[in-house]
């Protein structure tokens, strides 16, 4: 099985879990817990009512109460992670499949009909294939309620910097559909953020006001990832090993942003400084598997992060450097410094 970020997968146990990163065990799949059975839930599933799981502590708690077989520690990505085994999985929802069911589609809900229209406008205003989005989320599980969102994606490097200069314009144009977050959109979206991610309002609204990737369309918040194709990712699991080399916190200057659009996204770094923790050198690069990073930093600004520190070891050209890894803790964080 080829699965990558954004899609979902559903066990013979009925549990939906979403995709992390694009490498992964030959045998196993690296996904979290997002929907799970729940007769306490807002969402009508064709088998049962689901709720949904947010945190990354939740979703442990979860694994470690009902599925504590998927909690294992990987020693190539060196941390404990949810790896789903091939033979438990019942289903693999792929973003593209969905929308390109939406288009043939009669008989669309009203967010499914915004979810194809935003899809539409998108894919007209950047000039990219059809092949080359999808519609992830609750849309793509069949799990929506009145609250749900809208979760596309775009694959390859270049579609995804097309689309990304698309929305920008869209979000400038006086009648356009894509809306920027208001202010007090904003204290929304960190207040349901800072439960998993600590930061000052202040610090939070710098740098996620002038993301184009999220804000509203039509009425109902819109979040877009962006994924690099198949053909453009060679890293194979094993290839490159990850190493728990303490927690720390640095100052540091954005040498190259050009893999933060990406989930995952990477900054390549210089200027670095120690503040907290191991003195470890070199530090390279801020890298994270959360789409809420990408985008957090451009080439030049000055950055203040805070994370677990890792060390990678490429068995491919026998490289080692360190990297600050940030999303896996509500400490993590990472913002600008003027």
């Amino acid at each position: 099985m080829k699965a990558r970020e954004g899609d979902l997968i559903k066990t013979k146990s009925s549990v939906v879990f979403d995709v992390k990163g694009l490498v992964h065990p030959k045998d196993r799949v690296i996904a979290f817990p997002r929907f799970i059975p729940s007769p306490q839930g807002t969402r009508q599933g064709k088998d049962a009512l689901y709720g949904k799981v947010y945190s990354l502590g939740d979703r442990f708690k979860y694994l470690q109460e009902n599925h504590p077989d998927l909690i294992v520690f990987d020693p190539v990505f060196g941390e404990t992670l949810c790896e789903v085994p091939l033979s438990q999985i019942a289903e693999h929802y792929q973003p593209p499949e969905k929308l390109a069911s939406l288009r043939k589609s009669k008989n669309l809900s009203t967010l499914e009909n915004k979810a194809l229209h935003l899809a539409t406008t998108l894919k007209e205003k950047a000039g990219i294939p059809w092949n080359a989005i999808g519609i992830s989320g609750s849309i793509m599980a069949g799990l929506t309620n009145e609250k749900s969102d809208i979760d596309p994606l775009v694959y390859g490097v270049e579609n995804s910097r097309k689309a990304y200069a698309a929305l920008q314009e869209l979000l400038k144009t006086a009648d356009s559909d894509f809306k920027p977050y208001s202010r007090m959109e904003l204290q929304t979206l960190f207040d349901f953020r800072s439960k998993d991610t600590q930061m000052s309002f202040d610090d939070f609204t710098a740098v996620e006001s002038r993301k184009a990737f999220q804000g509203m369309f039509m009425g109902t918040d819109y979040f877009i990832r962006f994924v690099k194709d198949w053909s453009e990712t060679s890293e194979q699991y094993g290839d490159v090993c990850f190493k728990n080399a303490g927690y720390a916190k640095i100052t540091a200057t954005i040498a190259d942003c050009s893999d933060a659009l990406f989930t995952p996204c990477t900054y390549m770094l210089k200027d670095v400084r120690v503040v907290e923790g191991p003195k470890l050198a070199p530090i390279t690069e801020i890298a994270s598997f959360r789409g809420r990073f990408c985008v957090q930093a451009a080439n030049g600004e000055a950055v203040e992060a805070q994370g677990k520190i890792e060390q990678v070891i490429n068995k491919k050209n026998l490289s080692e450097y360190y990297r600050l890894i940030i999303g896996n803790k509500p400490s993590d964080y990472m913002v600008l410094r003027h």
